[in-house]
């Protein structure tokens, strides 16, 4: 029964982050829009790497893609990659200081949306524009909140 209720926080948590994904927002605040499902499904591959895999980002990200009604795959990919490096090095990011685990997971939304670009660029032959890196400005600032946040809630609810 504890293996159920841990699966259950972690899903609880992801599809709230997918809510946020595609919860309306003002034109203008929504070229910040966090990256909400990344920095959760990060979170989760930090503290239970062997739980929340590559395999579990890819589904995450094949859901945005459905969600968000882009070219299947792209977030998919993005995510899963992202996480990948993220369980390769979770024993090191676990180590570093709040503000620097921020500038990490702003360096890898970084890398997430570059992809996104790079692959969209390629099926159809977008131009880039500095508006794909401003979610990586509030991803990088809102990783203090949403870490302690769910540091707070697997501690409370013993998921491990």
């Amino acid at each position: 029964m504890k293996a159920r209720n841990n699966n259950f926080v972690i899903l609880v948590t992801i599809i709230i982050s997918l809510m946020l994904t595609i919860m309306p927002m003002p034109i203008g605040a929504d070229a910040f829009r966090p990256n909400w499902a990344l920095l959760v499904t990060a979170y989760w591959s930090l503290a239970l790497p062997n739980r929340v895999n590559v395999i579990f980002a890819w589904l995450v990200g094949f859901i945005i893609d459905v969600l968000l009604g882009s070219v299947l795959g792209i977030n998919a990919f993005a995510t899963a990659l992202v996480v990948y490096v993220t369980v390769n090095n979770f024993q090191k990011i676990r180590n570093f200081s709040l503000w620097q685990q921020s500038l990490i997971i702003g360096l890898l939304t970084a890398l997430y949306h570059l992809i996104i670009f790079w692959i969209q660029r390629f099926i159809l032959d977008v131009d880039f524009s500095i508006s794909y890196l401003k979610p990586v400005i509030t991803t990088a600032v809102i990783w203090p909140v949403v870490f302690l946040l769910l540091r707070k809630v697997r501690r409370q609810l013993q998921v491990h």
